[in-house]
């Protein structure tokens, strides 16, 4: 019995919004960077039209994501499932800054 081969072009997408009063200053986004970087897979983030890579600190920052804000994360590869469940817990607990 042949096993089916892994799925080269899945992906995992999520929309979460930033709960933080302060949104994504500094500090969670170097927490949301430290987090993607642990996995393999691509992480990117789109707002309004612009996607950044989720592993830059300089292109999360770009977003000046403030409390309220609506963000569409794609994950990529091999452990994305594990990647989009961590870094989605992060916007989850509002970056234990709630």
């Amino acid at each position: 019995m042949a096993t089916a081969p892994a799925c080269r072009t899945c992906m995992i997408e999520k929309e979460v919004t930033i709960k933080n009063r302060a949104g994504l200053h500094t500090r969670p986004a170097a927490a949301l960077v430290k987090t993607a970087a642990k996995f393999q897979s691509e992480f990117y983030i789109i707002k309004d039209g612009f996607e950044i890579n989720g592993k830059s600190i300089i292109g999360v920052m770009t977003l000046a994501a403030e409390q309220g804000s609506t963000l569409q994360l794609r994950f990529e590869g091999d452990d994305e499932e594990a990647a989009a469940n961590e870094v989605i817990g992060l916007f989850e607990r509002g970056f234990d800054e709630v």
